[in-house]
């Protein structure tokens, strides 16, 4: 038996809802959820705090220089 047909029929086996005899009731979906809400919000965090405080940096220093020159000119 060739792979392709072995993997197709195993597939069908597996999808057939018959089989499964599984119940997902309000608590697991609610859990399942969740836990997904979880894993795409630390990721959102994660980016967001690797772009956030490089740039915050960048604007301390834009503004050190910026209030550096203006009391540069005002000494002069």
């Amino acid at each position: 038996m060739p792979l392709k047909s072995l993997l197709f029929s195993a597939s069908l086996i597996f999808l057939n809802p018959a089989f499964s005899m599984a119940y997902v009731g309000p608590g697991l979906g609610a859990g399942t959820i969740t836990v997904l809400l979880g894993i795409l919000g630390s990721i959102f965090v994660a980016i967001f705090a690797f772009l956030w405080y490089p740039f915050k940096r960048l604007i301390k220093k834009v503004k050190k220089l910026h209030d550096d020159q203006k009391k540069t000119n005002s000494v002069e």
